[in-house]
């Protein structure tokens, strides 16, 4: 396989690969670190690529794996959270405010949840994938997966509802 040929088949998922290290890893300048070395690998074993059914669920499952011995390593200790992505020019200052406000309440609420969940919920959501390619990216039961989703669902509707309905119910 030539390089081109590489590029083409990398290109339609290589933003993803990205989104899901942010995600996991937060930093911008990390999650470009993994989609860059993750590239490096699959370019590694580019001779071999023909034989995987899925290249992308590949890549994202190497994704995954690597962000997570990335969090494991000593390296996670030093990470910073920055988080500016949001910048709405039209609104006024207690519009942006407020949304930062809501974006980092609902990024938390997605942090608090258990890892796999998390990452259920960001293939789904997110990145759109079918349970069947998270099932075969995060190497589990498509049955799992969707109760997985369910509970992160719920968890996250919860959350939403006991912060807006607090002091609004009557006992």
């Amino acid at each position: 396989m030539n390089q081109n040929e590489f590029v083409q088949i990398i290109t339609p998922f290589k933003d993803k690969l990205f989104r899901l290290a942010k995600r996991m890893l937060v930093s911008t300048e990390e999650a470009e670190d993994a989609t860059q070395e993750v590239l490096v690998r699959l370019w590694n074993k580019n001779s071999a690529l023909e034989q995987y059914n899925s290249v992308e669920a590949l890549a994202m499952t190497m994704t995954k794996n690597y962000c997570l011995d990335q969090l494991k390593s000593k390296r996670a200790s030093n990470l910073q959270i920055v988080h500016n992505n949001y910048q709405d020019k039209q609104a006024s200052v207690e519009t942006q405010i407020e949304h930062q406000n809501t974006l980092q309440w609902a990024e938390k609420l997605m942090n608090d949840l258990p890892e796999q969940q998390r990452l259920i919920l960001q293939l789904r959501e997110i990145e759109e994938y079918e349970f069947s390619e998270i099932a075969q990216v995060l190497e589990m039961n498509e049955t799992a997966v969707r109760v997985a989703l369910s509970r992160a669902r719920k968890t996250l509707r919860e959350q939403i509802e006991k912060t807006h309905n607090y002091g609004t119910q009557v006992s």
